[in-house]
């Protein structure tokens, strides 16, 4: 098949819709421009169908280019037959390619090679052939100057017999394949490493079939391994089975000869084997990296796309002991008009004072939102918080809502350059404490700004391909920032940046004509940006906004080719377009297919007419806060059976982490998630989400919660409910161990 057929089959689509896309790509257009303003062409493909196809034709092409040139090695070699060229044809992988080029491909000189020239390929033959006979016996008349004497010889033979199956292509994959499909990973504590490798102790001794390993067990026994704490074996099954696909496939009498039995067996443990092995490994790893970079984008995507507090002034606490707590107020737009540093805890413990003058800054500049990073003494600042909050009150103002906040990443982004330019004469430390506020208020807007991999998201970000994993959340932050939609006059460099077909020097001289210029009153007035040509004006314009500008489609994600649309549908209804934004009772009549053309058919029409209805709509939840339990700060004070509000913190493949405001986060295992089976948590729960909770487990000393969603759970013990409602399959899936064990594994509380 071609590659765009191929990709289409994959993605269950039709074969011109993945030509269409890619003549898009091609064409130098982004997949969020394609995604929202070119479903005619591609058939509403998403963005999600979008990079896969992208992905796959990079693989694809590379893979036929590598097919080319294999064809015409062989060719030039004289032997490439019509059989031979129509596997190569019909090779799906790079794996597989390779393998049917192996036997052509130039290498070292081998034993084998040695061997066939000192004619012993008639031995070989003659061992298959006659297996009942002596092998000295026949291998006394090949003797020469290489091979002195029958032994030499016969290991000549051996050498050869070893090759032709090392080699065979077919039999490779079909070893390779029963490997994988049927082997068991085996792992088992180094000597010696028990005390240091503790957090590993699960893998001490250790067995699982590899298809049913999941993706974070495979990268925890691949860094146990890594770390000299954990021995690893891949385990096959039966020699037995092997040995035999190796005699059937070159039809080996091996009943009838020890010595063609024992080459069958050295040819499997020292060939095919070690081969299987190796692929096994790689293909551990690879859905290992795969499965890691999934939980990566969706938590990332979720964090992202929180909820924001919108445009309220917020007075943000980065909390410390020794080294104070970092204040900063923001105004509704972010712009920074106070900061401080006070020192209510310990050693200092200027508590009385501290919540005088937070209430006092906090009055002056009408705060609404108190955001408290939730760091070290985190529950201590909340605290704070509220008693700032509630002087307010008392004195007859209007109470702020303490809200705890996130702050990974906020020390990244304080120490980065993008925080030195907007902040040059700014102390560090303070720095982190503005971020928290603008993440309250915006988070897209603000965690654009830091390295999504500083966000901790995912697991094992250091044990992935860091190239895959950096364009993997690169292409989340783009898919995010274009699903919102971004003000062209408020925006930051880095928010720009995201905007499809908007450059980093772009986005810099976009900054710097607003800074000159004053606010864009029009979309059209971005051409007149240094280096924004037609093209970048194409893909930008219609995810960048201008709010309260002459035009009011400008503020939409209606794209400015499309305003024709707009009139006519203007015209129809005898409106002005002023007065058909927001007029459900009239839009909701009309039929998209009454002003669709040649170049905007049904689904931008579609399209079109809904964002006509609501202009510019987020597609971001409706802010909401977890509140804490009075009097639970630290682990200490949980106990079983309590019911807690908290936020996701964290998806993992195991079960999700929740904040319940005492430091350490709390597990909530896939098993506790609900009352049927969960093949995947963000099924269930995302980042940012709040949920309600029943603590089920609680060890202090090893500063561990196991958490779960079934409130009605007693503590300690499986919902019967839940174990009918699972099937059996599921069980086995979940069947990880108990909560505790999922805690270990995490490597939490070490």
């Amino acid at each position: 098949m071609t590659i765009p057929a191929t990709i289409a089959t994959e993605l269950g689509v039709r074969a011109g819709q993945v030509e269409a896309a890619l003549k898009l790509l091609a064409e130098g257009n982004t997949v969020p421009f394609i995604a929202r303003y070119r479903k005619e062409a591609t058939g509403g493909l998403d963005d999600a169908q979008l990079r896969h196809i992208e992905e796959r034709n990079t693989y694809l092409t590379e893979l036929e280019q590598r097919r080319a040139a294999v064809l015409e090695a062989i060719d030039e070699q004289g032997k490439l037959t019509d059989g031979l060229r129509a596997q190569i044809a019909a090779a799906d992988t790079k794996a597989r390619l390779e393998d049917l080029y192996a036997p052509y491909k130039k290498r070292r000189k081998t034993k084998a090679d040695t061997a066939r020239e000192a004619g012993l390929g008639a031995l070989e033959q003659l061992l298959i052939d006659a297996p009942s006979s002596d092998p000295e016996t026949l291998a006394a008349d090949f003797t020469s100057e290489a091979f002195p004497d029958a032994k030499a010889a016969l290991e000549g033979a051996r050498a050869i017999l070893v090759d032709r199956i090392a080699l065979d292509a077919d039999l490779v994959g079909q070893v390779r394949a029963r490997v994988y499909e049927t082997g068991t990973m085996r792992a088992g504590v180094v000597e010696g490493k028990e005390a240091e490798g503790a957090k590993y102790a699960d893998y001490f001794d250790f067995a699982e079939p590899f298809d049913r390993l999941p993706s974070h067990r495979i990268l925890a026994l691949l860094r146990g391994e890594a770390e000299g704490v954990l021995s690893l074996t891949l385990d096959p099954g039966e020699d037995a089975v092997y040995e035999g696909m190796i005699a059937e496939a070159f039809d080996l009498p091996v009943k009838d000869s020890e010595w063609l039995a024992k080459a069958v067996r050295w040819a499997w443990r020292t060939k095919l084997q070690v081969s299987a092995n190796l692929d096994t490994r790689m293909r551990l790893r690879e859905k290992a990296e795969a499965g890691a970079l999934e939980v990566f984008k969706t938590n990332l995507r979720d964090i992202l796309l929180a909820a924001p507090a919108g445009q309220r002034a917020t007075l943000a606490l980065d909390p410390g002991y020794r080294n104070g707590v970092k204040c900063a107020v923001v105004d509704g737009t972010g712009k920074v008009l106070a900061t401080t540093i006070v020192y209510p805890h310990q050693p200092q413990n200027r508590w009385d004072a501290t919540r005088a003058e937070l209430a006092s800054l906090a009055a002056e500049h009408g705060v609404e939102l108190i955001a408290v990073g939730n760091g070290t003494a985190s529950r201590e600042s909340e605290k704070l918080a509220g008693e700032v909050a509630d002087l307010i009150a008392a004195a007859g103002g209007a109470r702020p809502t303490p809200v705890v906040v996130s702050e990974s990443g906020a020390s990244v982004y304080s120490a980065s350059e993008i925080a030195a330019r907007e902040f040059p004469g700014m102390d560090v430390s303070l720095r982190s404490a503005v971020s928290i506020a603008r993440r309250l208020q915006d988070p897209l807007a603000e965690l654009v700004k830091v390295d999504p991999k500083a966000l901790g998201v995912g697991q094992y970000q250091h044990d992935v391909n860091q190239a895959a994993l950096a364009s993997t959340l690169d292409a989340v932050v783009e898919d995010a920032v274009n699903s919102v939609g971004v003000d062209v006059n408020t925006a930051s460099a880095p928010l720009l940046e995201r905007v499809a077909g908007v450059s980093a020097t772009i986005a810099a001289n976009i900054v710097d004509y607003r800074d000159e210029h004053g606010s864009f009153t029009t979309r059209k007035e971005l051409a007149k940006v240094p280096r924004l040509g037609p093209k970048a004006f194409e893909q930008a314009a219609g995810f960048l906004r201008v709010q309260g500008g002459r035009n009011p489609l400008d503020a939409s994600a209606v794209h400015p080719e499309a305003y024709p649309v707009v009139e006519r549908i203007a015209a129809a209804t005898g409106l002005a377009t002023e007065a058909l934004i927001g007029n459900t009772a009239v839009l909701t009549r009309l039929a998209p297919a009454d002003f669709a053309d040649d170049t905007f058919g049904v689904p931008t029409v579609t399209d079109i007419i809904a964002e006509l209805d609501k202009p510019g709509r987020d597609p971001r939840p409706e802010f909401k806060t977890a509140a804490f339990k009075e009097g639970v700060h630290e682990v200490k004070d949980l106990a079983p059976g309590m019911i807690l509000e908290g936020t996701v913190t964290n998806v993992a493949a195991f079960g999700a982490f929740v904040d319940v405001g005492v430091h350490q986060d709390g597990l909530v295992h896939i098993s506790a998630m609900s009352d049927s089976f969960v093949a995947d948590p963000h099924d269930v729960v995302r980042s940012g989400q709040v949920v309600k909770v029943k603590v089920m487990e609680v060890d202090v000393e090893r500063n561990r919660i196991g958490l779960s969603l079934r409130l009605d759970d007693a503590p300690g013990a499986p919902s019967p409910k839940k174990r009918a409602a699972t099937p059996a399959r599921g069980r086995r899936r979940q069947a990880n161990g108990s909560m505790a064990d999922a805690l270990k594994k995490a490597g939490f509380g070490k």
